[in-house]
């Protein structure tokens, strides 16, 4: 999962007599304050860190606490008192970013009067806070109608249902909102039809984001009907929503409107054979569209056949992934045919579809054509050595020169003939950052020769800093040749072995 690699949300509830949100007010009257003169100010902040290094002190002394909570807190101090030190400067009236910041109880719920006290707050971040779930109206309330708040991030705050349902009469209000995050909050599912409603007052809104909120098919409904009043939309996430399967079924026609639409992102969604088949119909329509991801939607290999052969209508399309969505052969064969047209693709990832492997001649022309392609990843697609030969191919004829990063791990059937051709060719991908051909995890073979040839590449690009090699097993030869490697080699190139057999 590409966006839900993320902390989780701090619960602490240590607290320094004086509280985080006494400090921020105390600031802000300081900074609101035009008598009082820049050294005064200086003083004050300096009373306040004064006062916290006394408190981290006497916590330092409680023997009932732990070392790793004690740094814990430490680190969260030292972050709450670097914040207060920036309350002078102009650039926190407009933007407040207090995600992970281990806000407690009451921290959230005196937040609300911190909040009045800047008029002109433009961005919020608030995620990775748990303890303002379930206290969202008590924050936020206090927001009028003409606020100037244009970006409001929630990921991972615990909102409960109850807070969905304020967020949706809340939104009226927030005539200036262009970014709103409410992902990784799984109990707002059921208030999707009030947030839906209160969208439709948010037309300048550019980015949506409902990854991971327990959205259900009905929840897809009320949305498509707020989507017409979205017209400014570029970005729209409804990823890892695994019950939302089935929700395009009676053709979002609505979707559709979102013309300036340039990222959808529906990975993981339990997308059902009715879906694909609304979005065959829709999808085309996006013209603007630059990044689609269909990941991990497995149930729809044998039904994206229309889909995928349609994408050739999408003129900007600059990255597309597919990973893991059991393409079967018929599909695969329409999206290469489609792939031709891309010409603008710059990520094409193709991982953990077996039906690649022994059909790579299909993409073969479009490896050619592709000449922006920068990242490609063919991972656990069952690729054999004359795949490889034919990736070679395409690389000797000067194709491939934009690309950056190459995937080609978990591919355990190319024997070391194909790695050979490969690792005495990769040397003209002059732009190449990233190389994997690591082996699967149940998975360890020696070396053989090629282990050389790859090394002598490596010194031939000018770019490469990763090479991922995890389950190959070096000889004690090859050892000392990668350490007489390492230690010659004057810019830095990183090994990933996972500590050679």
């Amino acid at each position: 999962m590409n966006q839900t690699r993320k902390k989780s949300s701090s619960d602490g509830e240590t607290k320094p007599q004086t509280s985080f949100v006494d400090k921020f007010l105390r600031g802000s009257k300081l900074r609101s304050s035009k008598a009082e003169s820049k050294s005064e100010n200086n003083d004050l902040k300096t009373i306040d860190v004064q006062h916290s290094d006394e408190t981290r002190n006497t916590a330092t002394l409680d023997t009932d606490t732990s070392v790793t909570t004690e740094m814990e807190l430490e680190s969260s101090l030292e972050k709450n008192e670097q914040f207060l030190q920036k309350l002078g400067e102009k650039a926190v009236d407009k933007c407040l970013d207090l995600n992970n910041c281990r806000l407690s109880t009451a921290d959230v719920r005196e937040m609300g009067e911190a909040l009045n006290a800047l008029p002109e707050l433009e961005e919020l971040n608030l995620s990775w806070n748990s303890k303002v779930g379930g206290n969202l109206p008590l924050m936020l309330q206090k927001f009028q109608e003409g606020s100037k708040i244009q970006t409001l991030e929630l990921v991972d705050c615990a909102l409960t249902l109850e807070d969905g349902v304020f967020m949706g009469q809340l939104l009226p209000m927030l005539q200036s909102l262009e970014v709103l995050d409410l992902s990784i909050n799984r109990n707002i599912g059921g208030s999707l039809n009030s947030i839906a409603q209160g969208l439709k007052c948010t037309s300048n809104l550019k980015v949506l984001k409902l990854q991971s909120c327990g959205l259900s098919q009905k929840s897809v409904k009320g949305l498509d009907a707020a989507f017409r009043y979205l017209g400014e939309l570029r970005k729209l996430d409804l990823s890892c929503n695994k019950e939302l399967g089935g929700g395009f079924e009676d053709s979002p026609v609505q979707l559709a409107t979102l013309g300036r639409l340039e990222v959808l992102d529906l990975h993981q969604c339990s997308l059902t054979t009715g879906d694909v088949l609304s979005l065959t119909q829709v999808i085309p329509l996006l013209s603007s569209l630059q990044e689609l991801d269909l990941s991990a939607n497995k149930n729809v290999g044998s039904s994206s056949e229309n889909l995928l052969s349609r994408l050739r209508f999408l003129p900007v399309l600059k990255s597309l992934l597919i990973n893991s969505c059991a393409l079967e052969r018929e599909t695969f064969t329409a999206l290469a045919e489609a792939s031709i047209h891309l010409s603008a693709l710059e990520v094409f990832s193709l991982s953990w579809n077996k039906c690649v492997g022994g059909n790579l001649k299909l993409l073969l022309e479009t490896l050619k054509l592709s000449t922006s392609l920068q990242v490609l990843r063919l991972s656990s697609c069952s690729l054999v050595t004359e795949d490889v030969a034919l990736l070679v191919s395409a690389i000797q004829t000067g194709h491939l020169t934009k690309l950056r990063k190459l995937d080609l791990s978990y591919n355990d059937s190319i024997c070391d003939e194909g790695w050979a051709i490969f690792c005495q060719n990769v040397w003209l991908l002059k732009e190449l950052t990233e190389l994997d051909i690591s082996l699967r995890p149940s998975t360890f073979r020696d070396c053989g020769q090629w282990f050389r040839h790859l090394l002598c590449a490596v010194t031939k690009l000018p770019e490469i800093t990763e090479v991922g090699m995890k389950r190959w097993i070096l000889s004690a030869s090859q050892e000392e040749e990668l350490e007489h490697f390492d230690q010659h080699q004057s810019s830095s190139i990183h090994f990933d072995h996972g500590g050679f057999q």
